[in-house]
């Protein structure tokens, strides 16, 4: 009767006992589901973090790279402008004595004063024409850094964008563009051409150029003859994407096939092959109104 009586009073402590515990490794269980969830969102982040360290990291390279050509020429204008104020001070002081000289007649005095009309002229001129360029400059740099933010999520090996001979070249690798042999333009490559044509529509006073290019490997099919002709087709197709998908004025386009003729590497290794096949969309000012402002005569 006791031994009963002892274990009757021992039993709510065995339940209690066993809810606790219970309930302990419902706890320990949720906190790991919890950190499982954390440890992932922290490693995201990290990653996220890095690729935005990265790319802050090439657009300050862009920036510094600009920021030291507008230096050298803004030193070179300064250079200029010295110049121009020691020949205009040298010249009104020679008039100033001349016109004080009986000898001197008035033809001779008006002539001068052209020659210090014209150097004033000149002096405009090189200001509007650095202008133009640094403005030329800033554009190309904005360009350069809306292109690289809008295809930060393409293997740098298969899209690559760079400044060269004050315009900006997009290069994108063949692999990403075309099946061997083919002009069709590939459905990944779409998706970027898409990013592409967003950017230079923004950017409506800019001139778009389309150029294949080939490796030195000889093709001959009943579709291309020759490598000139591969190359052409496969600018000609992109540009008609670009105008027909992506609402890119065909007015500002033009499409060029240069063949093998242009090459980025050797043609004597696979590597140097790969890297020739490419196609490149080169963005450009208007080259009719910068053309005219380099050949227009000062004064005009």
């Amino acid at each position: 009767m006791k031994k009963l009586i002892w274990v009757l009073a021992i039993l709510p402590f065995l339940f209690t006992s066993c809810a606790s515990k219970k309930k302990l490794t419902e706890l320990q269980s949720r906190l790991t589901e919890l950190q499982a969830s954390s440890d992932q969102t922290v490693s995201r982040a990290k990653s996220d973090l890095a690729d935005c360290q990265s790319l802050t990291a090439s657009l300050q390279g862009e920036v510094k790279k600009r920021d030291a050509d507008l230096d050298a020429k803004n030193n070179q204008l300064k250079s200029l402008q010295e110049q121009l104020d020691y020949m205009k001070k040298t010249n009104t002081n020679l008039l100033d004595r001349l016109s004080d000289l009986s000898v001197i007649n008035k033809s001779g005095a008006e002539s001068i004063r052209k020659s210090l009309d014209a150097l004033n002229e000149q002096g405009k001129y090189i200001k509007d024409l650095n202008s133009s360029i640094q403005k030329k400059d800033s554009v190309n740099l904005s360009l350069v850094m809306n292109l690289k933010r809008s295809l930060a999520d393409v293997n740098d090996e298969d899209v690559s964008i760079e400044v060269k001979k004050g315009v900006v070249y997009i290069s994108i690798s063949d692999k990403l563009m075309f099946a061997s042999g083919s002009a069709n333009v590939s459905t990944k490559a779409e998706a970027v051409l898409a990013k592409v044509a967003k950017v230079v529509n923004d950017h409506k006073g800019l001139d778009i150029l389309v150029e294949g290019h080939t490796d030195a490997v000889p093709i001959s099919t009943p579709e291309f003859k020759d490598n000139w002709d591969l190359s052409a087709m496969r600018a000609t197709s992109v540009v008609r994407l670009l105008q027909t998908k992506f609402g890119v004025d065909p007015e500002r386009m033009t499409a060029g096939g240069r063949g093998e003729y242009e090459p980025q590497s050797g043609n004597n290794s696979r590597a140097g092959r790969k890297q020739n096949r490419r196609t490149e969309i080169i963005v450009t000012p208007k080259l009719d109104q910068f053309f005219d402002l380099l050949a227009a005569p000062a004064g005009k």
